[in-house]
């Protein structure tokens, strides 16, 4: 009888636990759901899309010439700018802002996302550490040597890398890196286009913001959009096209640069055809 009992009691504590279990996955997977829906929120219909166009905050950058230190200057007070301009528009959504931390680098490091420089890429966001990376020789050698006077070349590229801070700070990234998660290539590859075509668009939008003072001449911006144009991914393999076309890559930095608001850099409501 007591071994009989015990038997009993057995089945009822492991039913229990399996019920217990239960109700404990409908808990996480219903947690797991609404962090999903606040992340496609934070994505889709982001705060800042409400904002209007960025507040111009006069920005004069320094002439670039011969030397890593010159480059660094250049870098240092265009992300100044950077850093003034999206605190503002962060203010307008009511959102909390800190800008990124800038590692400008001459010698090869490690950061919390890997070592660098890496293969023809000049510059990363880190989001570990909330980190712009770029190389201060590095980003001329990736431009093809573009001449140091067409500055909006290398401008682009830091507003770019500062478009995923913003990213980050604002809850997009998280939906971003929430669909990479995917063992679908075409699903995790799109996803990733999406993002980088924002930051692309984000970049525009701060370049066209600007464009008085930087100044952004018709040769400039002639000079970013040829350059772009250049680092599509069009010719690799499905599975590694992660950033997008030259079409789309140059198409977006325009549609911020002439867009007047920031609703129009939301690349995650917009068909497949247009971040390919």
């Amino acid at each position: 009888m007591i071994g009989g009992l015990a038997s009993l009691v057995v089945v009822v504590a492991v039913g229990f636990a399996a019920f217990a279990s239960d109700g404990a996955i409908g808990l996480r997977t219903g947690g797991a759901r609404a962090a999903e829906t606040a992340d496609r929120a934070a994505a889709t219909d982001s705060r800042l899309y409400a904002t209007g166009p960025l507040t111009p905050v006069g920005c004069r950058v320094p002439p670039i010439s011969d030397g890593s230190a010159s480059m660094r200057r250049f870098m240092d007070v265009l992300s100044d700018c950077l850093d003034s301009s999206w605190r503002r528009q962060f203010g307008k959504a009511d959102l909390a802002f800190e800008p990124p931390e800038r590692v400008f680098w001459d010698a090869p490091g490690r950061s919390p996302c890997g070592t660098y420089p890496n293969p023809g890429a000049s510059a990363f966001y880190c989001p570990a550490n909330n980190s712009i990376y770029v190389g201060a020789g590095h980003i001329v050698e990736t431009s093809g040597r573009e001449p140091l006077e067409n500055f909006a070349v290398f401008a682009r590229v830091i507003a770019h890398e500062y478009g995923h801070h913003v990213q980050e700070r604002s809850g997009i990234l998280a939906y971003g890196h929430r669909l990479m998660e995917t063992s679908d290539a075409a699903a995790r590859t799109e996803a990733s286009r999406r993002i980088e075509l924002q930051a692309q668009c984000f970049a525009g939008a701060f370049l066209g913001a600007e464009r008085a003072t930087l100044p952004m001449t018709r040769a400039q911006y002639a000079a970013m959009i040829v350059d772009v144009r250049g680092r599509g991914d069009e010719r690799l393999p499905p599975d590694q096209r992660d950033h997008g076309s030259g079409r789309t890559y140059a198409g977006w930095v325009g549609t911020g640069f002439s867009g007047r608001r920031l609703a129009v850099c939301n690349t995650w409501t917009v068909p497949s055809a247009d971040v390919d």
